[in-house]
């Protein structure tokens, strides 16, 4: 069309549109130039920008295949297929690579550089991810987990469910195993149950008499056993014709008696101390007399009502028997340790002043300590000599024991040992013997050594002699 108005017109108005065109080649030359040194055509597009928003919702809801999201800087770089950038970035595409190349528009630039001096650091460009990276980084953004020690506390929380076992496992188990926890008050039952059953052998009962005694030591167990009548149960196993059941029967009434008035009162009522008494008088193995000796004391100790019992049944004649028969000192030291604390129980209780303020059931204690006789028994049943036979005895404990024993039964029989030569001359004997002993402790540095209370014992009991 311009071509036509040339021809058309005078020489001089052709001459002028020549002009016009030149000018406007050149201007669109300047511009191309100014706009870059090396591109041809440049074509400024946002028709595939994204904003911020637009990228967020893409990477929440895009599937692997979505859009890979470009990230501009200030300077052209080359833009891949499929790519999207983000609003208000300038875009062109290089005619000479035939690649489309995008940067950062001029308001995205002023405002980095704001943000980048208010915050003192360097306007530098990020690191750029890709969509997988950015869905990976959301995701543990979502769950609260730190993407960089997020591995490592997997790590170290799969290490420390391999130490513990998951509580519904450990139940499974339990289940299983039918474990049931059973109190003491259950299992005395069911110890009781097994012993009383007909079809239970020998060796069973002797194991559930086992067991029992050391359930027993605690007092109200052994109240338990009582109530129940698994009491009687026990005294009646010393009627039996095997010697290994009357040895465990005895050792559980001996742990069950022990400093226990309530299993006291119910033995004594149950005929219990004449059974113990018909073992210590009858044949029968030293392990069984021992257990019974055991029960008997622990029937005898601080009850009153079972001592004068015990008198009356011919308790003490059948100990000075025994202690003539035994042949080994155990069963002697036992017999004289019985018959020591019944005399110091009853000295005890004696005493003026014990009790500042008596009540009733101390006058009862004592008007029933009253009717044990047992001193003049003891001088009557000649153990005034059979006491002193310990001294012979190589244990210092037992010599301990006999001496302590012989002070006690000093007021009847003082006349007796005051004329006992043989008794004088060997107690004048272990005096010098305690002597040197006493001397060999002094020298290691131990002025109150176990010796010298022997010694003082010795020297009281020679005083009383004179």
């Amino acid at each position: 069309m311009l071509t036509g108005c040339l021809r058309k017109g005078s020489k001089s108005t052709r001459l002028k549109m020549a002009l016009m065109l030149l000018v406007l080649s050149c201007q669109f030359v300047h511009v191309l130039s100014e706009k870059s040194s090396s591109a041809l055509t440049v074509v400024e597009s946002t028709e595939t920008s994204l904003d911020d928003e637009d990228v967020h919702h893409m990477e929440e809801e895009s599937d692997p295949e979505d859009l890979d999201v470009f990230r501009p800087t200030d300077q052209w770089q080359s833009l891949k297929p499929g790519q999207a950038v983000p609003r208000g970035s300038h875009v062109r595409l290089n005619l000479q690579t035939r690649q489309r190349e995008v940067k950062l528009g001029e308001h995205q630039i002023l405002k980095y550089q704001i943000d980048g001096q208010k915050q003192g650091k360097e306007n530098t460009p990020g690191p750029s991810f890709n969509a997988e990276e950015l869905k990976k980084a959301l995701k543990n953004i979502k769950e609260g987990v730190d993407p960089e020690t997020s591995d490592k506390e997997k790590e170290e929380k799969e290490a420390l469910r391999a130490q513990f076992r998951p509580m519904e496992e450990l139940k499974r188990d339990m289940a299983k195993l039918d474990m049931l926890m059973e109190t003491d008050f259950q299992v005395i039952s069911r110890l009781m149950s097994q012993f009383n059953s007909s079809n239970t052998t020998v060796e069973e009962k002797i194991k559930a008499l086992h067991d029992l005694e050391y359930l027993v030591h605690q007092v109200d167990n052994a109240q338990n056993l009582a109530s129940r009548g698994g009491l009687k149960l026990v005294v009646d196993a010393l009627n039996s014709t095997d010697y290994r059941l009357q040895e465990s029967a005895a050792f559980v009434l001996g742990s069950a008696l022990s400093s226990n008035p309530v299993v006291q009162v119910e033995a004594v009522e149950s005929g219990t101390l004449q059974k113990l008494l018909m073992l210590l008088a009858t044949p029968r193995p030293m392990s069984v007399k021992k257990k019974a000796l055991f029960a008997v004391a622990s029937l005898l100790r601080h009850f009153p009502f079972a001592q004068s019992h015990f008198l009356k049944l011919g308790g003490l004649q059948v100990l000075g028997d025994l202690f003539r028969a035994s042949e080994g000192g155990a069963l002697r030291v036992r017999i004289v340790t019985i018959l020591y604390d019944m005399i110091n129980e009853k000295e005890l209780i004696s005493q003026t002043g014990l009790d500042p303020i008596p009540d009733a059931s101390h006058n009862e204690r004592l008007r029933q300590y009253a009717q044990v006789s047992l001193m003049p028994l003891l001088a009557e049943q000649g153990w005034c000599s059979l006491v002193p036979e310990l001294l012979a005895s190589p244990e210092h404990d037992w010599k301990e024991k006999a001496l302590r024993t012989i002070l006690a039964m000093m007021p009847h029989c003082q006349t007796q040992y005051r004329q006992d030569y043989t008794l004088s001359s060997s107690l004048h004997t272990l005096q010098e013997q305690y002597q040197e002993l006493v001397l060999s402790e002094q020298v290691l540095g131990d002025e109150d050594g176990y010796f010298g209370e022997i010694l003082a014992l010795l020297e009281t009991v020679l005083l009383k002699l004179k």
